[in-house]
This record gives structure tokens, sequence and C-alpha cells, in this order.
């Protein structure tokens, strides 16, 4: 009996201690998502701070040499703290940011092909994704399936697919993974019709965006927007001269602002899409999961 006693003891303080240490695991991960997600929420309104002030300080154009398009590569989280006596020593581990690495980047996606304008209709938009398609060897019955799912779902009647809130959700309308995979450097999905920005759309989009040019005119524009950004649509279309129509901008207002933040194993990213509306910087949907790094057109 005295045994027996021992073993129930022993099994009951066993499973009370377990029971324990569970519940400050899953306190401390919650303590960490929470903090993570406070950290990510003040990266993102950094990044509009850097939105805001770059309107007001230049209201010209957006390119790609201004603070906004510079990445933010990793770094230690303590980096960007205020100078404190105890900051980066605090003895709770699950408070600790001294083995927290932050990282980020500002993308314009004004410098992609707009699949909105095809959803609303635009034949400009439906040559310019035909061209981009050919350009980039994808199957043209997957470009008719785009175009006609796209419409559908912006008409939004019975039946129609639903449309997809970014560019990697595009399966839904029948697209193959392959498909989205190579199209995603180079599309995007936005709330309103939008014009490609010239001053960061890379040279495919460029090709595809503007009927007419060729690839040496858009490696043309690419090369004079290195020594000197574009300050109005009127100089890149004389750069093209009168032949082609640039149907461009040099503004833009739509961003993505991505966030990645890790803590030794742990990694949480972010990503933002965000509106400028003069020096108004606006969030208008928030998403936090793995997102891999897209591939630089």
């Amino acid at each position: 009996m005295a045994m027996l006693t021992v073993t129930l003891v022993a099994t009951f303080a066993a499973a009370a201690m377990w029971q324990q240490w569970r519940a400050v695991e899953v306190e401390t991960a919650e303590r960490g998502r929470v903090q993570s997600a406070w950290i990510l929420v003040g990266a993102l309104d950094f990044s509009r701070l850097i939105l805001r002030e770059d309107a007001r300080a230049s209201s010209q154009a957006d390119h790609l040499a201004e603070p906004w398009a510079v990445p933010l590569q990793e770094s230690r989280l303590t980096t960007f703290l205020a100078a404190e006596s105890n900051v980066g020593q605090v003895q709770d581990a699950s408070t600790d940011t001294t083995e927290a690495f932050l990282s980020g980047q500002i993308a314009d996606l004004q410098a992609r092909l707009n699949l909105t304008n095809v959803a609303m209709g635009d034949d400009k938009g439906l040559e310019q994704l035909t061209r981009l398609f050919a350009q980039l060897g994808l199957p043209q019955q997957e470009l008719a399936l785009l175009a006609q799912g796209l419409k559908l779902a912006q008409a939004g009647k019975d039946g129609a697919p639903l449309l997809p809130p970014s560019v990697s959700q595009l399966g839904w309308l029948g697209l193959s993974p392959a498909t989205v995979a190579v199209l995603a450097p180079y599309v995007t999905l936005l709330p309103a019709q939008t014009q490609i920005n010239a001053n960061t759309a890379p040279a495919a989009v460029l090709l595809a965006a503007i009927e007419g040019l060729d690839l040496a005119g858009a490696q043309k524009i690419v090369q004079a927007r290195e020594s000197r950004y574009f300050r109005s649509a009127s100089e890149v279309q004389a750069l093209l001269g009168g032949s082609i129509d640039c149907a461009c901008t040099v503004k833009s207002s739509y961003f993505e602002v991505r966030g990645r933040l890790r803590i030794g194993d742990a990694v949480v990213d972010e990503r933002s899409l965000v509106r400028r509306a003069g020096q108004e910087v606006t969030t208008l949907w928030r998403e936090r999961g793995a997102f891999d790094r897209e591939p630089t057109p």
C-alpha cells in the first residue's frame, strides 16, 4: 500500500508539473506573438511616416533613389530603441529583445501591371496583359481564363468566382501555381485603376505597358532614369518621341509594406497595402503569415 501510495503521489505530481510547464510555455508563446504583432505595427507606422514625409518633401515624382525605396536589411531590434541603461538587458526570456531582428521594405505597386484595369473592362489593360504573357512565355489559354475570371468576379453575378484579394490567390480563377509564380513580380491587384510609374517599373513591365515600345526603348527609359529621374510624364514622352504614346505616370499612390521579425527560430512576416493621397497615408489591408521574398524582376 505504501509503494502504491508513493507511485500515485509521484504520478499526480509529475502530471501537475507537466501541466504547469505547458501553461507557462503557452503563455510565453502568446506573449511573444502579441509582442511581435505590436513591433510589426510599429514598423508599419514608421513606413507610413516615411511615405508621408516623402510626399511633404517632394510632390513631383516617386523614384527609386528616394528613402522609401531603400530596403531595411535585417538589423537587431535594440538598435532602433532609445539608448537606455537597461535596454537589452531584461532578464525575462519572454520579453528579451536582444536576439530580435527586424527587416522590411517598401515596394511601389504602380511599378506593376494592375489587373484591376482588366477586371474593369479596360481594353488597354487587356492588351498590356497579353503582351506580358507573350514576353513571359505563359499559356494563352490561361490568359483568356484570367481575363474572363477577373471580369466575372468584378461583375459579382451569381455563380461568379470571388475576386482574389492579392496576386497569390489568382489560382482561384483557374491559373496554375507555376503561372502565378511567374506573374507575381510583374502584376498587382489594386482597389482602383492605375497607370504604371515610369520611374519605378522594370523593363519587362514597361515593354508590356507601352504599346509599340521595343526592348531597346524600354532599356533606354531605365538607363535615362538612373542618371536623372523623370519629373513628369511629358519627359518620358519626349524621350520616346511622338510615335509612341507613353500612357504612364511618374507619381504613385499605392505601396506594399513588408516587415519580418525574427526571434531565434521563430519568424513572423507581415505585408500591408497602403494608399497615399497627398500627405495622408492609409492602410487598406494587412495580412500576417510566412511569405517568400518576391524575386526582383
